[in-house]
């Protein structure tokens, strides 16, 4: 009897185990299957976001094939900012497993080389805009030309030596025009990496026939390969029928007598200027009234 009782317990005992064993194995296999199922929904948007990246990528070599430009120097920069791309579009394109490490660095890579391709858009853009407009300032003299021969050409060229007299004896002279780089301190300095900003000193020439009042006063600088330092393409002045882009002005009130002038160009949030000659013109009321250079080193 106390035997039957003793295998009657020990029975009911494996039973449990058995449950419990069972339960358990359900469990494992349940949590196994949600962890496989977490593990394909990872793969599976860390690869949209790859096809993402890659399909990004693409779009900016096709950009890049659309850029064309008559600087070489540009067309220099923007043929080795194309390869970074296309390196980096053969690299994720290579990639086997992603993880979200690589992902990242790719994205934020990309996010790099699509800001530095913006850049070399609104260049280009700029210097297309330029050409648009001494195209339609050379048809414009064409059709000025052809207007002018229909008329009584001695009558219209004494108005023209009368008015250039006029303007010539009007026009403004930036005396002693000097243009150098300070630094943080506020002292000159050549250095490219000391340079925070661009100091051009002047001033305004006494002319009792000028007229007095306000002056917009305008400063083109150009960098060593041609391109203008600019803060916006919204920058831009009248001169000889055109408007053309600037870099920095100031407004001063003139009142005939000789009046200094300092204006800057700030670099503190710009790229670090490059080495070389450097070009500064000065404008105001429709003339170029100094132009000058400085090195940077």
């Amino acid at each position: 009897m106390a035997n039957q009782e003793n295998k009657s317990s020990v029975d009911k005992r494996n039973n449990i185990i058995v449950i419990v064993l069972a339960v358990l194995l359900v469990v494992v296999g349940v949590l196994f299957f949600f962890q496989r199922k977490n593990n394909q929904q990872m793969v599976q948007q860390l690869n949209v976001e790859k096809d993402s990246i890659k399909a990004e990528l693409s779009r900016m070599v096709t950009s890049y094939d659309s850029l064309h430009t008559e600087n070489d120097t540009l067309n220099t920069h923007i043929e080795l900012a194309r390869t970074k791309v296309q390196n980096l579009l053969t690299e994720v394109v290579q990639l086997k497993k992603a993880s979200y490490a690589q992902i990242s660095n790719y994205r934020d890579e990309v996010n790099t080389l699509r800001g530095i391709m913006r850049n070399y858009i609104v260049q280009i853009d700029s210097l297309n805009t330029r050409n648009k407009i001494l195209m339609a300032e050379n048809k414009q003299v064409k059709q000025q030309y052809t207007e002018v021969k229909t008329q009584n050409k001695q009558l219209e060229d004494q108005k023209k030596k009368l008015e250039q007299k006029v303007s010539l004896a009007a026009q403004l002279d930036a005396l002693n025009l000097t243009a150098t780089g300070i630094n943080r301190k506020g002292k000159d300095t050549p250095k490219s990496n000391k340079i925070e900003k661009i100091k051009i000193s002047f001033t305004l020439s006494k002319n009792v026939t000028a007229k007095r009042g306000s002056k917009d006063i305008y400063v083109r600088i150009q960098r060593p390969d041609q391109l203008l330092l600019v803060k916006s393409k919204d920058n831009v002045f009248k001169f000889e029928d055109l408007k053309i882009p600037y870099s920095a002005m100031r407004t001063v009130e003139y009142e005939g007598a000789q009046l200094p002038v300092n204006i800057f160009w700030d670099n503190t949030d710009e790229p670090r200027l490059m080495d070389g000659t450097y070009t500064v013109d000065v404008f105001t009321d429709g003339f170029n009234i100094g132009t000058t250079t400085f090195e940077v080193k």
